[in-house]
């Protein structure tokens, strides 16, 4: 008598579940001709947990989040995830206009920035190139500054160069995404935990209304000025890991001209040291976005020109620019 493949469906559920993430969940199936304990499955019969994910607008305007994967080097966005906590009116929006999904190529999205901080915590002078190339001494402690969240730009979307500004500058960087509240970390305390992953910024800035003001909010928190994306990457040892495993490089292109080429290992202040600085005086909440600085190379943009940031493991953040 022969026997017929048995067929075996299950859920598996993440233990370690992603911050400010709710768990993901697969359904599996597998064929086999005799029982299989479900503790006995290799991993690599299980289907991969993403690691990464975007934010886009749907055909119908509602936006959603949407699981990425790896198709024959192509990111496909493959299916919905439930937006992040700290993102209540998307979750409201999905709650009031269900609709059904079909796999695509990330490519094909009309994409929006992946982030919804509370509030943009940025690193100037970073990099002992960049202060140098500016002329200024580097910093003895992280200088911080904030772009308001209105300043979030879109992949894509065009920068508005206002007319007040006579001189716009690109700054490309990669930037941490704040995954559970952060407040007064101590040296002990493991900051890995915090960080929900990674994604791309262009911290665009009014180089002359920067050095006018003294002070940078103006400067650098016009409505804009701070494309953010294409994707969140979780910290994954095999994919980006800028904390613990290797550094990663930022590289910014002028139409197409390499114009800025870094790596994270030659931070000033390294990301740990940032999170424990940072929250020692403001507390951070999930989602907050910590751009950590730029490279040198920063220069200034003409209206028409576009600008492409591109960080290991996160792809390419590539806007325009245009007068107001």
């Amino acid at each position: 008598m022969r026997l017929q493949p048995l067929r075996y469906s299950f859920r598996l559920e993440l233990t370690a579940e992603p911050q400010g993430l709710k768990p993901l969940f697969r359904t599996c199936s597998l064929s086999t001709a005799k029982a299989v304990p479900l503790t006995k499955l290799s991993l690599k019969q299980l289907e991969t947990v993403t690691m990464k994910y975007c934010k886009f607008l749907s055909s119908s305007g509602t936006p959603r989040y949407a699981n990425l994967e790896d198709r024959n080097g192509v990111l496909w966005a493959a299916s919905l995830m439930e937006p992040p906590v700290e993102d209540l009116a998307t979750q409201l929006a999905i709650l009031n206009a269900p609709e059904p999904f079909t796999a695509a190529p990330l490519s094909s999205l009309k994409l929006l920035p992946p982030v919804t901080p509370s509030k943009i915590v940025c690193v100037g002078r970073n990099y002992k190139e960049h202060a140098a190339e500016l002329g200024n001494e580097v910093p003895k402690e992280p200088l911080l500054f904030l772009k308001p969240p209105s300043s979030l730009l879109a992949p894509g979307g065009t920068v508005r160069m206002p007319a007040l500004s006579k001189r716009i500058d690109y700054e490309g960087e990669l930037a941490i995404v704040v995954g559970k509240r952060c407040s007064r970390l101590s040296p002990a305390e493991d900051t890995r935990s915090y960080i929900r992953g990674y994604t791309i910024v262009n911290d665009v800035t009014a180089r002359d209304i920067q050095k006018s003001d003294g002070q940078w909010t103006r400067g650098k928190g016009w409505d804009t000025f701070c494309p953010a994306g294409p994707i969140v990457a979780l910290t994954d040892p095999d994919e980006i890991d800028p904390l613990n495993g290797g550094p990663v490089t930022v590289t910014t292109r002028l139409n197409g001209q390499v114009k800025q080429h870094g790596s994270t290992a030659d931070l000033i202040f390294p990301l740990d040291f940032l999170l424990r600085y940072i929250s020692a005086s403001i507390t951070l909440e999930p989602g907050d976005l910590i751009p950590t600085g730029t490279p040198a190379g920063v220069g200034p943009v003409q209206p028409g020109d576009t600008v492409e940031v591109e960080v290991t493991g996160l792809g390419v953040l590539r806007n325009t620019f245009a007068t107001e």
